[in-house]
């Protein structure tokens, strides 16, 4: 399984799009381990949306869609009602 997903940086007001294998380590890395990037910049971070898919392929596809400026709207949508 593959996970897309949402980040928020309330801190920052920030959001961050991606995909995973394994949602539960990629979180730990964004909030913890990381040691450079952009989500080291913004932590903390909270998972505010994800969606899985079976396949890699579906996976990208959706996280492209999620990085338009719709799909950022869309995020935008989800955070603005938390």
């Amino acid at each position: 399984m593959f996970t897309v997903y949402a980040l928020y940086s309330q801190k920052f007001n920030k959001i961050y799009i991606g995909y995973t294998s394994d949602i539960k380590s990629r979180l730990e890395s964004h909030n913890v381990y990381a040691k450079k990037g952009y989500t080291l910049k913004y932590r903390p971070w909270k998972l505010v949306y994800s969606e899985e898919y079976s396949t890699k392929k579906e996976a990208l596809v959706r996280e492209k869609q999620l990085k338009s400026a719709k799909g950022r709207e869309f995020i935008w949508n989800i955070v603005n009602n938390l």
